[in-house]
């Protein structure tokens, strides 16, 4: 037994010295690199399975559901003391009630599939959505003008409009707290309506697990109840049944965007109606996550609670936003550890809480939920999230590290070349990029 043991033991020694001589050979190295990665993964997710990793923060308190919105709602904005020489207000876009057909469907976006590249999903999208406007665009640059790392995990939607508006030259708003009456509305007048929301998609382990997605929407259909979305993972016109397409949306709070050209913009503003005005538009969000709370469990309710919170930041509450993401955070950590339960990459995708601890002087939640709850969460060796290594440098900075928050800026811009907040930070610090 001895004797075959050690035959065993040289036989494997020498199959791994010659696996490595041959991986230094790029062909070689080219042909199972990515058969390499996937084991890895494969391996790291055995070990250390994302769904059961909790969210560990320190929760300032625990209020009962009532005393925790009625605290966190947005107080209302005192009115200037009026006098003659101030400005009257401009009255608030207000809409018009007009019945919409039954049934809509746009023609003119041409369908672009993101398979053949790594995550490309939104630069897929955005070329659908700017194609209804005639931009005849490359799609590969388009994807390194908003994903400069072609390993970055998440394109933000703000660097989509952005793109819209400095790049193609057309006109982009970004909102939150949309409805099905809102898609229905831009689409019967003539705007194909950009989503951000959650799917169910195989990993690489082909296990289903929540992932952020982006779609076009340039139809419904009220006789069979579906929205009609370009989606650039599955196929062109892929009809989503209103009740399970709503449910995904709720995920990324509503989020959705209107490219147009700009010409239009005085009509897009009028479709918005009240959401026009941003403030009002995360006021307005807000009511409707505190009204969802109440109705919701589970995994929805983990979203509801979640969804406040970032509208809370966006009006600058962020004790409010805080204290919201307590809440969230203590549901997910009740949730099952099951990876259709689980939506472990949220923080890839929504960064209101590190506005929030961060403004609040949680800088080591920030460190812990982008240490452990972001960045360990990529399984490829390639965490590229930059906004996530922003804000640990910027926590770790106020926590006296000094060096290890040069270290995460500086990793932030190898993940994302130019990334101007970690630029600025590295220039108030005094330190080259």
């Amino acid at each position: 037994m001895k004797k075959k043991l050690k035959i065993f033991l040289l036989v494997l020694s020498a199959l791994v010295i010659l696996f490595v001589l041959g991986y230094a050979v790029t062909p070689i190295r080219n042909a199972v690199g990515w058969r390499v990665t996937e084991v890895m993964i494969a391996l790291r997710s055995w070990l250390n399975p994302p769904e059961d990793v909790d969210i560990a923060i320190q929760v300032q308190q625990t209020l009962d559901l009532q005393a925790t919105l009625d605290a966190m709602r947005p107080s209302a904005t005192p009115a200037p003391t009026r006098t003659q020489s101030t400005p009257q207000p401009q009255p608030t876009p207000t809409m018009q009630p007009t019945a919409l057909p039954a049934a809509v469907r746009l023609e003119g976006v041409r369908y672009t599939s993101q398979h053949g590249y790594f995550n490309y999903c939104a630069p897929a999208n955005l070329a659908m959505a700017l194609s209804y406007y005639g931009w005849n665009g490359n799609l590969e640059e388009l994807g390194s003008a908003i994903k400069p790392h072609p390993q970055d995990k998440n394109v933000m939607p703000y660097e989509m409009a952005a793109y819209a508006r400095d790049v193609a030259g057309l006109g982009a708003v970004e909102r939150v707290g949309g409805s099905a009456e809102t898609i229905k509305r831009f689409v019967a007048a003539g705007f194909p309506v950009l989503v951000e929301k959650s799917v169910l998609f195989n990993d690489l382990q082909n296990r289903k697990s929540w992932m952020g997605h982006y779609q076009v929407i340039t139809g419904y259909d009220d006789a069979k109840g579906v929205f009609i979305a370009q989606d650039s993972y599955v196929k062109a016109n892929l009809e989503e049944p209103y009740a399970q397409f709503m449910s995904d949306w709720r995920s990324f709070n509503y989020t959705y965007i209107i490219i147009y050209r700009p010409e239009q913009e005085s009509q897009v503003l009028a479709l918005l109606g009240p959401d026009a005005d941003e403030t009002e538009n995360y006021r307005n969000a807000f009511v409707l996550a505190s009204n969802e709370v109440y109705g919701l469990e589970g995994v929805d309710q983990f979203f509801a609670w979640y969804n406040i919170g970032t509208n809370l930041v966006k009006l600058q509450d962020y004790a409010g936003a805080a204290n919201a993401y307590d809440q969230a955070f203590t549901l997910y950590n009740r949730l099952p550890q099951e990876l259709t339960s689980r939506p472990y990459r949220i923080l890839w995708y929504q960064t209101g809480p590190y506005f929030a601890y961060y403004y609040t002087g949680r800088y080591q939640d920030v460190v812990d939920l982008a240490t452990n709850n972001s960045i360990a969460m990529v399984l490829d060796d390639k965490p590229a999230l930059e906004e996530s290594f922003y804000w640990r440098g910027l926590a770790r900075y106020q926590l006296g590290q000094v060096e290890a928050a040069i270290e995460d800026m500086r990793t932030a811009l190898k993940w994302h070349k130019d990334f101007a907040p970690a630029l600025q930070a590295l220039q108030t610090w005094g330190v080259a990029p």
